[in-house]
């Protein structure tokens, strides 16, 4: 098997040509990519649901919108946090309960007790399910052209408007891949 490099704690931006409606215009946090498959949740799905009506305690550290998202279409009735944690991108190891994905991105024990972390966190998503890959899934999805491989930013987790995050990742973007942002919603309109 050939050598995986890693993806971790990178986006993936979906292409307008992905036709999986689970991720028409999906901005996904990588969390894991390896040789073994990758997983990852996606950033702009907010459901109504407010974080504390499935996790007390942790809705006053979420940030707003303070809803679960729909982390993907895998294991919805499990919750992930991913959280920022200020000055965690400097190596230090981070506050008990967070792990660090990449940079100052990382996950938290949704076991442990909310007031461990309360002070660290910078800001807190929950996800409801994720999405996942098996060994080679996503490679290959990325050779048909189904997603632009895009670095990551601390503020991504947290947009404060999720339903705009696809076209601010890609216009933050250098040359022609900027351009995609304006894509339309239905090109048949155009």
């Amino acid at each position: 098997m050939t050598e995986v490099s890693s993806l971790t704690g990178r986006l993936l931006v979906a292409t307008p040509a992905l036709a999986d409606p689970n991720f028409d215009r999906a901005v996904v946090l990588l969390l894991d990519h390896d040789e073994e498959g990758s997983l990852g949740v996606v950033l702009n799905r907010p459901t109504p649901v407010d974080v504390n009506d499935i996790l007390e305690g942790w809705g006053d550290l979420a940030g707003e919108p303070g809803v679960v998202f729909q982390g993907g279409p895998v294991s919805l009735d499990s919750a992930l946090g991913v959280a920022v944690v200020p000055g965690g991108a400097s190596g230090e190891g981070g506050p008990l309960g967070w792990r660090r994905v990449r940079g100052a991105i990382g996950l938290v024990d949704l076991e442990a007790p909310p007031q461990l972390l309360a002070s660290a966190l910078g800001s807190l998503r929950i996800f409801a399910g994720y999405a996942g890959w098996g060994p080679g899934q996503l490679e290959d999805e990325l050779v048909d052209g189904a997603w632009y491989v895009v670095e990551s930013e601390p503020g991504d987790v947290s947009s404060p408007c999720p339903e705009r995050l696809w076209r601010e990742v890609l216009r933050r973007q250098r040359g022609e891949l900027a351009m995609v942002a304006t894509y339309p919603d239905d090109p048949s309109l155009n």
